[in-house]
Order: C-alpha cells, then sequence, then structure tokens
C-alpha cells in the first residue's frame, strides 16, 4: 500500500511584483549615475555585436559605453568587442534568456566608472526575453534583411515591450526578398510608437542616426531625472 503523503506549503511571496521591483530599482539608480541602459534583443544572427562594434568606433573616446553580452555559451561575442569597449560575458550555461541578477554581477565587474550608456546585448531569442526586464529604460529590437520580415506579427510581445526597431543589414536589400515597408508596417500595428531605423554594419549607413537616437535617449533620461528631484 502506498503510504507516501503531500502536503501544501503555502509561501506568501509575489516572485513577479518583486522582480519589478528590483528591476524599477535598478533602473533609477542607473538614471540617476547618467547612465543609459539599452537591452538590445533579436533572432541569432541579426547583428547585435556588429551593431555595438560600429557604434563603439563611430563615438570613439567621445562616449563612455560599457556592453554585457549574454550567451548559452563560449566568450566569443565579448572577446569580439573588447578592443573597443569595457565588456563583460554573461554566459547563461543553457538558460534561454539573462535575468537580472546576472546583469547586476556583470556590471559589477565592469570598471568603476560612470558609463555614459551600458548596453545589454540579450541571448538572440525573440521569446523568452521579452517577458524578463532587465532595467534597462530602452528595449530595442533588431530584425536583419536576412531572416525576413514576418517577425513582427510572429512575435508580437517582443515588438509591444520594445522602444525602437532596427532593421539591420540593409547593404543586402537588392539580394534578399524583404521588404522594409512590410516590416516597419507590421511592427508599427503592434506598437505605434516605435522608433524605425535603418543600419548597415558593412557600409556603415544609418550608424550615425542610430548614434544620435541613443544621444537623444539618454538626454531624455537626464531631463526626466532632473524633473523628479
Amino acid at each position: 500500500m502506498n503510504n507516501i503523503h503531500s502536503r501544501v506549503v503555502q509561501i506568501d511571496r509575489d516572485i513577479t511584483s518583486e522582480r519589478k521591483q528590483a528591476a524599477a530599482e535598478f533602473r533609477k539608480t542607473l538614471a540617476c549615475r547618467g547612465t543609459l541602459v539599452v537591452n538590445l534583443v533579436s533572432s541569432p544572427g541579426a547583428g547585435k555585436t556588429s551593431l555595438l562594434e560600429a557604434t563603439a568606433k563611430f563615438w570613439g573616446k567621445h562616449r563612455r559605453m560599457a556592453v554585457l553580452v549574454g550567451d548559452i555559451a563560449t566568450e566569443r561575442d565579448a572577446q569580439r568587442l573588447a578592443p573597443f569597449t569595457p565588456v563583460r560575458q554573461l554566459t547563461t550555461g543553457g538558460a534561454c534568456h539573462l535575468e537580472l541578477e546576472l546583469v547586476k554581477q556583470g556590471l559589477a565587474s565592469l570598471p568603476a566608472e560612470n558609463f555614459q550608456f551600458l548596453f545589454i546585448e540579450n541571448i538572440g531569442n525573440l521569446v523568452c526575453p521579452a517577458s524578463h526586464d532587465l532595467g534597462e529604460h530602452r528595449r530595442v529590437v533588431l530584425v536583419s534583411t536576412t531572416e525576413g520580415d514576418d517577425k513582427p506579427g510572429k512575435y508580437p510581445k517582443m515588438f509591444r515591450t520594445s522602444q525602437a526597431l532596427l532593421v539591420t543589414k540593409i547593404d543586402l536589400l537588392p539580394y534578399v526578398p524583404f521588404s522594409v515597408d512590410a516590416v516597419i508596417n507590421d511592427a508599427l500595428r503592434i506598437q505605434g510608437q516605435l522608433d524605425v531605423l535603418q543600419v548597415s554594419t558593412l557600409d556603415g549607413r544609418g550608424i550615425e542616426a542610430w548614434c544620435h537616437w541613443l544621444d537623444a535617449q539618454r538626454e531624455q533620461l537626464i531631463e526626466s531625472v532632473g524633473r523628479e528631484q
């Protein structure tokens, strides 16, 4: 006879609420330092690392930026970015998204200086990262011309929770069946307030506009902090 007994253990904790509060506190702390936190999300291979490399090269020493690179395995992207900017690899060991605690650990291991921009290169995935707030001020979703223009409709939550859309690898438009108008219209139907930019890290198109957009977002952040004080 089976004598196994079961019992219900009630845990009086709202995990979701705690995570939201922790993300809000992190966001406020970085804002008060004058650091704009940008969470880059996309499918694998959309060009997040190439975008960060191009951004660091464009700014040179004129902006203080740092990068936290998320990957399931290896440190290849961090090694690639290391010659251009302070960077730390965040390896999840199998998890399909980053967690705030891992981001905090990565930030603590960076050089002790007030960066103007902190970029989080999230795991290549348009599903899991959409549900996790990393304390960012802006979430930017990348869609490359090589992956098809149907992504907003297939993964609406990622676009609904983002503030900007970057269409990447536009140098390949003559060679691939991709409609820039289609992807933009699809995304705007989901999130009508999205800022939209088009870039090519290969020939440099759009990088200056992207960096100007980042500067404008940081200026807005600093102004909002000033109004609250």
